[in-house]
C-alpha cells in the first residue's frame, strides 16, 4: 500500500532516471489531457510531497499525481516487457532514450502550471520525508483537536504529510493505544513520542522495498498488526482484531492497547 516511505523511493527512482532528460514520448490515458504532448521538452525533476508526485518539465508545467491505495509508476529499459497490470490500468506513460515510466491505477493525474503546485499540496502538514519537516508543528498540528480520534488525526494528512493506513495501525499499537482514543485523552508524553516514532519509522522505510516496524531480520515478522487479523500478537500472543467498518480497516490488540473499539 503507497505511503510516505514508498512515495519518496518512487520519486527518487524516477527522478534518478529521467531527470535531465528530454522526453522522447509523453503520453496522459486521461480524457482531459489525453492530446497533450510534451515530448522534446527535458523532465526537470521528480519531487514527493507527502504522498503526492510532481513531476516538473521544462516550460513551467508540473505532472501532478497520487498513488492512493493502488497506484504506482514503475520503470522499464527499452525492450524490456511491462508488467505493472493490464493495459486499461495504465494512465501515463512518460519515455525517454533510455527509461520509460508508466503509471498505473493513478486516480489522481492532472497537468498544471508549477506556479500553482501549491493549489494541490499547499494544504499538507509537515513532510515526515521532507525538508521542512517540523516536529514541533507536527506535534502541535496532531495535538489541536483533543476530541479526535488518533487514528484520524494521524491520517489527516494536513497534520503531517506521510502517513497512511499501515503508519497508522502500527503507530497506535507501538503507543498501546487503540486508534479510536481522542488525542486529548493520550498520557502527555504520548503525541510527541508518536510523532518522533513516524518519523523514525518513514525514514527507516525510505529505502527499503519490503516495508518493516518490528526490529529484526525475521522475513515472517514485518508488521506488528496490519493485515495480521486473528494472528497471535508478538507481544502477548492475543488474536489481533481488524475492524472494516469504515473506509480504512483497522487492525489492534486488545490485550496490548488500551481504549475504545468500535
Amino acid at each position: 500500500m503507497p505511503e510516505g516511505d514508498t512515495v519518496w523511493r518512487t520519486a527518487h527512482r524516477l527522478n534518478d532516471a529521467l531527470a535531465g532528460r528530454p522526453l522522447t514520448g509523453f503520453d496522459l490515458r486521461v480524457p482531459r489531457f489525453a492530446t497533450v504532448d510534451l515530448t522534446g521538452r527535458t523532465l526537470l525533476d521528480v519531487t514527493p510531497r507527502g504522498k503526492h508526485l510532481l513531476t516538473r518539465i521544462e516550460g513551467g508545467l508540473t505532472l501532478h499525481s497520487h498513488l492512493l491505495m493502488e497506484g504506482a509508476w514503475l520503470l522499464y529499459t527499452p525492450g524490456e516487457r511491462w508488467r505493472g497490470g493490464p493495459w486499461h490500468q495504465i494512465r501515463a506513460v512518460l519515455s525517454t532514450a533510455t527509461h520509460t515510466a508508466v503509471g498505473y491505477r493513478l486516480s489522481v493525474l492532472e497537468l498544471i502550471r508549477t506556479g500553482d503546485e501549491p493549489s494541490v499540496v499547499g494544504h499538507l502538514g509537515p513532510d515526515l520525508l521532507g525538508p521542512d519537516w517540523d516536529f514541533e508543528e507536527a506535534v502541535r498540528r496532531v495535538c489541536a483537536d483533543p476530541a479526535r480520534p488518533l487514528g484520524e488525526a494521524l491520517l489527516d494528512q494536513r497534520n503531517l504529510a506521510g502517513i497512511g493506513n499501515v503508519f497508522k495501525c502500527e503507530l497506535a499499537f507501538l503507543a498501546r493505544v487503540t486508534p479510536w482514543l481522542p488525542v486529548g485523552e493520550l498520557a502527555p508524553e504520548v503525541p510527541e513520542r508518536l510523532v518522533a516514532t513516524a518519523h523514525r519509522l518513514l525514514e527507516a522505510n525510505k529505502d527499503r522495498p519490503d516495508r518493516r516496524t518490528v526490529s529484526g531480520n525475521r522475513p515472517d515478522r514485518r508488521l506488528y498488526v496490519y493485515g495480521r487479523r486473528n494472528h497471535p500478537c508478538y507481544r502477548c500472543g492475543t488474536p489481533i482484531r481488524w475492524n472494516d467498518q469504515h473506509e480504512r480497516i483497522s487492525y489492534w490488540c486488545p490485550g496490548c492497547q488500551q481504549g475504545p473499539t468500535p
